[in-house]
């Protein structure tokens, strides 16, 4: 089951609060994709975006004047037509969470935001972003706002300057939370404090939850899966195989591989508790712990087979699989979706960490991936995690940075690209003459 299917007809839009430079869209994007990635249909509607749509993007300063009666009225249109396109949303395609992204910076506009809300049937709950920090808020002007299209034909050193300025215009203006009959959470500094007010029901738990662990130092997270295996060889899914001479030949080599890449910065390694994650890691100088979320789909009554003998032996569980990967559950076994579910822990541990190492298996690692690269259910079950490669992630404000850097070290390629209709059944046949080993993934 879903988290969408438990939430029943709840509707909430969670209202960024904030001065510029605050960190509230990349708190917006991060929710968003968090929201997603667990099946709660979710979408950020920034009002910035409206406002460049109708007025130009090419503003200075002075636009943002409460005194520049031009200006505000056409930040209160755009105010307004992203708020009616969040509304429809919806209502005809079914949204679960939305989340509007602008300063909301006075009572005034929230009590707007409210109204409109409470005749359409959709909660409220507000998330306010105060930054003391100066440094953190000078890191945001230099890597969101100078990235801005507000700013893509300006200087950077003039760029900050007017950004700076319309800081101050906002902050002549700015009231902060005080309304006590608001649900509202505000984040101190992105996360280094967190206070909360009546919070209630299991989406805006949820939401909270994951604001709770939020953190934008930077990181980098690293991806491998165990080193090649002797079912790989053999082109047999799952079990508890130990590493083939060339998976050892990998985990000999990892080290000076990860070193390469990371300096001298600390880390920490997570496997999960088969022997194949176990031994990539072994000779890796690192603090390691073991997690049971991070073991690979359990394939149920075709754990320990190859593909060609699942389609033989199971062909309807081998067509079903294919026609929907990402909901399919192995009998006895798990789908896609479940992984996410008991994944979940070990991503909000992950948010909470700096460098983290993660060997792993390739649907566990799909999952993960997708998470950070934001990618969709339907595409998350055929990202290619070759073996003997390592991925390099870095977080940034709007997605992440990705590098991979692979060993030259032979392995056999376990990707099965996706299948279209047409080709399902010649496929099953092709697979039923097959003498040679093929190498499924999981």
């Amino acid at each position: 089951m879903s988290f969408v299917a438990s939430t029943g007809s709840e509707r909430i839009v969670c209202v960024m609060v904030g001065l510029p430079a605050r960190g509230k869209t990349y708190v917006a994007q991060r929710v968003c994709r968090y929201l997603n990635w667990l099946g709660i249909s979710t979408r950020v509607f920034n009002v910035g975006n409206y406002r460049r749509k109708n007025a130009g993007a090419e503003q200075s300063h002075n636009f943002f004047d409460p005194d520049n009666e031009e200006g505000n009225i056409a930040r209160q249109m755009a105010a307004v037509e992203a708020l009616e396109d969040m509304l429809s949303w919806f209502e005809k395609e079914d949204g679960v969470i939305a989340i509007y992204d602008a300063t909301n910076s006075n009572r005034a506009r929230r009590a707007m935001i409210i109204e409109h809300c409470e005749k359409r049937g959709v909660q409220t709950m507000f998330i306010e972003s105060i930054c003391y920090d100066q440094d953190l808020i000078l890191s945001n002007i230099l890597e969101v706002k100078l990235l801005s299209p507000d700013y893509t034909k300006c200087e950077a050193e003039k760029a900050v300057e007017d950004f700076k300025s319309r800081i101050k215009h906002y902050e002549k203006a700015y009231q902060t939370i005080t309304e006590p009959e608001l649900t509202f959470v505000k984040l101190i500094d992105v996360g280094s404090q967190v206070i909360i007010n009546k919070i209630q029901g299991y989406l805006q738990s949820r939401v909270v939850y994951f604001l709770m662990n939020l953190h934008i130092a930077r990181r980098s997270i690293f991806f491998s899966r165990h080193g090649e295996s002797v079912f790989n060889v053999a082109g047999r899914i799952g079990g508890d195989t130990d590493l083939s001479p060339r998976g050892i030949q990998y985990s000999e080599a990892l080290p000076n591989l990860i070193k390469k890449h990371l300096g001298d910065d600390e880390l920490k390694v997570w496997t999960s508790t088969l022997s194949r994650t176990i031994q990539t890691a072994q000779h890796l100088p690192y603090p390691k712990s073991q997690w049971k979320a991070l073991d690979e789909i359990e394939a149920g009554i075709c754990d320990g087979l190859t593909y060609e003998e699942i389609a033989e032996k199971y062909p309807e569980e081998y067509a079903n699989r294919d026609d929907d990967k990402f909901n399919y559950r192995y009998r006895g076994g798990e789908s896609y979706r479940d992984v996410v579910h008991r994944l979940e822990p070990v991503i909000m541990e992950l948010e909470r960490q700096h460098n983290v190492l993660i060997i792993g298996h390739q649907a566990v690692l799909r999952c993960i991936y997708a998470y950070f690269m934001n990618m969709s259910h339907d595409e998350l079950p055929y990202i290619k995690i070759p073996l003997h490669t390592l991925i390099k992630l870095t977080p940034r404000a709007y997605g992440c940075d990705v590098e991979y850097f692979k060993l030259d070290i032979d392995a056999v390629d376990t990707h099965r690209p996706k299948l279209a209709k047409s080709d399902e059944a010649d496929d099953i046949t092709a697979l039923k003459s097959i003498t040679a080993p093929a190498y499924p993934e999981k």
